[in-house]
């Protein structure tokens, strides 16, 4: 079932229009890590009255662009063009989703580039440490698993193993949203609230120091340190809080960690707080990477910055900038039509109503510095640490993770 919105933004000489599929890599099937990576490749490559070439013709003929991604949580297909052509143009996500071709020989392409990917991904270094965090923190939960799946599912997926696929994939959720009001939709300006409350979960890990760790050894002078825990879904009163704590750590030059590590120390390449959306427990986690010789002392001083976030709320100061540099990255994130389309069909399809500005900014100054540090407690008095590096450093890291944590 196909649900349609609109937001009237007549500002714009273009339109854009864009379906959400509910159900990512997270509905992958055990054994064929990647499946819906592949299939989503696929749907963009022909669909009825089209081949792989004269899609992408007719869709440089006016101009336009054509787009796909996997997430863990849905697939996203979206179509953008100037207002002129977009009447030319929407058609093809009817066809797309409904009357792809899914044709063999692109279906070999895709395998190829998948693999080619997968093995691109595991040379570098940062993301073998992401992914190992992940599957230390998720175990076997879908969000432990890379949306492109890992090489040995991937080369056993069949083609047919697809085309089954693509029947679950007919059956699952879709809700498209565009800016154009040709959709015939519903003014998300006006929907109602359907924000359904959800409390947050008990999250059952095993705590034990040793199953909280993992590394992996490189041979480059360089060290990455991932440390956190998985969160709260979107849809629970626990998101904004832990957002005001992500700006008091991340956002800006004034941000707790670039002060620390950049400005008074000088010791880190990178670093910053992964806390994406999601329809499920969330990810959190700080990460940074700094050269073999300063690894020790960087992770003595993110323990540091740990403790005290653990027994001392952030003072008035702290709490008022994090929350106006909040403010000021949804304000930033709204000048982009394709960044807001994008986020109010993922909220929709999550169950909650997209919220005005002011609504927001009420919810965010009601937030308190003893709520942040309960949050705080509640999922960080034990974190989960991943590290990439020297293999004589991460054992020295690991000796002392086991004493602070």
């Amino acid at each position: 079932m196909l649900k349609r919105y609109f937001l009237n933004n007549k500002k714009r000489n273009f339109s854009t229009a864009s379906i959400w599929v509910k159900g990512g890599s997270d509905v992958d099937s055990v054994g064929k890590k990647g499946i819906n990576k592949i299939l989503s490749s696929l749907l963009t490559r022909g669909c009825e009255g089209f081949n792989n070439l004269t899609l992408s013709e007719y869709i440089e003929s006016y101009g336009a662009e054509l787009n796909q991604e996997v997430f863990e949580d849905g697939i996203s297909i979206s179509i953008k063009c100037l207002n002129e052509h977009f009447g030319k143009l929407f058609h093809l996500l009817d066809l797309i989703i409904n009357k792809p071709t899914l044709p063999e020989i692109e279906f070999q392409k895709v395998i190829k580039s998948s693999i080619n990917s997968i093995k691109k991904d595991k040379e570098n270094p940062f993301n073998t440490c992401f992914e190992n965090w992940k599957r230390i923190v998720y175990s076997n939960h879908p969000y432990a698993f890379n949306t492109n799946g890992n090489a040995n599912d991937v080369s056993n997926i069949t083609y047919e193993d697809v085309l089954l696929e693509f029947e679950n994939f007919k059956s699952r959720d879709k809700f498209l949203i565009s800016n154009n009001v040709e959709i015939n939709g519903l003014n998300i300006e006006t929907l109602g609230k359907i924000h359904l409350e959800e409390k947050s979960r008990t999250i059952n890990h095993d705590l034990s120091p040793n199953n909280r760790f993992n590394f992996n050894k490189n041979d480059s002078n360089q060290t990455i340190i991932m440390m956190g825990d998985q969160t709260c879904s979107r849809r629970s009163s626990e998101y904004l809080p832990l957002k005001v704590l992500e700006s008091y750590l991340s956002y800006g030059m004034s941000a707790a960690l670039f002060k620390l590590f950049r400005e008074e120390h000088g010791i880190t390449y990178d670093l910053g707080v992964h806390y994406p959306i999601r329809s499920g427990n969330a990810p959190f986690l700080i990460y940074l990477s700094v050269s073999n010789k300063q690894a020790l002392f960087a992770f003595e001083l993110l323990s540091t910055l740990w403790k005290k976030l653990l027994f001392n709320p952030l003072t008035d100061a702290e709490i008022f900038l994090a929350k106006e540099k909040l403010k000021g990255s949804f304000l930033l994130g709204n000048q982009s039509l394709d960044e807001i389309l994008q986020r109010n069909i993922q909220l929709i399809s999550y169950g909650i109503s997209p919220i005005s500005e002011i609504d927001l900014n009420s919810k965010i100054e009601e937030i308190s510095s003893l709520e942040i540090l309960k949050l705080f407690c509640k999922y960080f008095s034990k974190p989960f640490l991943s590290i990439s590096g020297n293999k004589k450093i991460c054992l020295e890291i690991s000796d002392r993770w086991k004493k602070n944590f």
